[in-house]
């Protein structure tokens, strides 16, 4: 059953880049390892992750904060600051509001982010109010249960959902209309289930679904791929479909079968980068940009970040704003298909960012962050098998 094939453009982006980041780094000149590029140096560099710690905005920002620092392009220690609220909504509001000139920071952001503009739960911003830095890796949407469930088969859940959708708690990042609750709305879908029959238990990041599933408090967790394989790999949860084309490559991926093997032709891939303020300086976005680049070409970065779980995608600059804009509104369309947008109330995407530093009387107030690593010191990484935490 063909159900849903979401980012068509990303996968087929995935060969190239995987292979593309030598041309990258002839075509720019820069050489890896040196911290002199054309542009400004963050003076307090910082990455935001829109989430509490771990899962998948914390790993994006772990990624940038690892890659930057042990390749030596960056000669500061950058904080990882936490800034849970709306998957993501809050840390928007703050950046494109209140804090519009920030050149020292980068903000994580992942598809679900996408999704979530797409929907306009980001208030009056969209896609183009802030400016689109670096996609660094992807990875695939999947359905996991703890690994003493009766659930052993995608096929075993869907029954169960078929019998009484009631009876199956989901639980994942966000609300419903998120992307962890879209992922179970095309499986109910090809199910023949209405999708809000369906139990589900919103949470503030997948970090918390992950937990929750592990203490049998919910029965299923939809998330992405790379949240749940520490658990996988130490054999605390059992993914039952992974929303890719075909059998991933690497290390405990061969073993999870996709759902379109099952029966069930879902696809769903999560890219993950960052974003920055929408009037940072030309000087400060070209110096981000122009280290991304660098990093992204150089294959020591290939191999952490295939330590994070993350498959290949790169993409920087205007390439990356293009690839925004048009996966935002591929995702208008989908959300509008499960009535999730009703006419006139997504926000019309601009030509160009607002110039007031107003902030709007329905954002939502600026954010504390819950947790900020100290300056002097880079944020320490949490053990291969720490629950994981926010997807999204």
């Amino acid at each position: 059953m063909k159900i849903f094939k979401y980012g068509a453009v990303a996968l087929s982006i995935l060969a190239l880049t995987a292979c593309g980041g030598d041309k990258q780094q002839a075509q720019s000149g820069a050489t890896t390892g040196d911290v002199s590029v054309a542009g400004e140096a963050p003076k307090r560099p910082e990455c935001i992750a829109p989430a509490k710690p771990g899962g998948g905005f914390d790993l994006t920002c772990k990624l940038a904060q690892s890659g930057l620092q042990d390749l030596g392009l960056m000669d500061k220690p950058m904080r990882v600051t936490y800034m849970p609220g709306g998957v993501g909504a809050v840390a928007y509001n703050k950046i494109v509001a209140n804090d519009r000139k920030n050149g020292d920071a980068i903000v994580a952001f992942s598809t679900g982010s996408i999704l979530n503009l797409a929907q306009g739960k980001f208030g009056q911003f969209t896609e183009k109010d802030v400016r689109w830095l670096a996609a660094v890796g992807t990875d695939y949407g999947m359905v996991a249960v703890n690994a003493n469930s009766p659930y052993k088969t995608l096929t075993d859940l869907v029954e169960a959902l078929k019998k009484d959708p009631k009876s199956v708690s989901f639980g994942a990042g966000g609300s419903v209309g998120g992307q962890d609750w879209m992922q179970t709305a095309l499986l109910a879908k090809a199910a023949g289930i209405d999708p809000k029959t369906m139990g589900y238990v919103a949470m503030e990041g997948g970090g918390e679904a992950v937990t929750a599933v592990l203490g049998n408090h919910i029965q299923v967790v939809s998330a992405g791929l790379a949240e749940v394989m520490p658990h996988v790999k130490a054999g605390k949860l059992r993914v039952l479909a992974v929303f890719a084309s075909e059998r991933l490559e690497g290390e405990g991926f061969k073993d999870i079968p996709t759902a379109k093997e099952q029966g069930f032709d879902i696809e769903w891939p999560v890219i993950r980068g960052y974003y920055m303020a929408p009037e940072a300086s030309d000087a400060s976005y070209n110096w981000w940009k122009g280290q991304f680049d660098k990093m992204l070409a150089d294959p020591k970065f290939a191999e952490l970040r295939t330590n994070r779980e993350l498959l290949p995608f790169a993409m920087t600059g205007d390439e990356l704003t293009q690839y925004i804009y048009k996966e935002t509104e591929e995702l208008r369309a989908l959300s509008a298909e499960f009535d999730l947008v009703e006419a006139g109330t997504a926000p019309a995407p601009k030509a160009d960012a607002p110039k007031t530093e107003e902030k709007p009387a329905d954002a939502p107030a600026e954010a504390k962050p819950e947790e900020v690593k100290a300056e002097d010191k880079p944020a320490e990484e949490k053990p291969a098998d720490a629950p994981v935490e926010e997807k999204k």
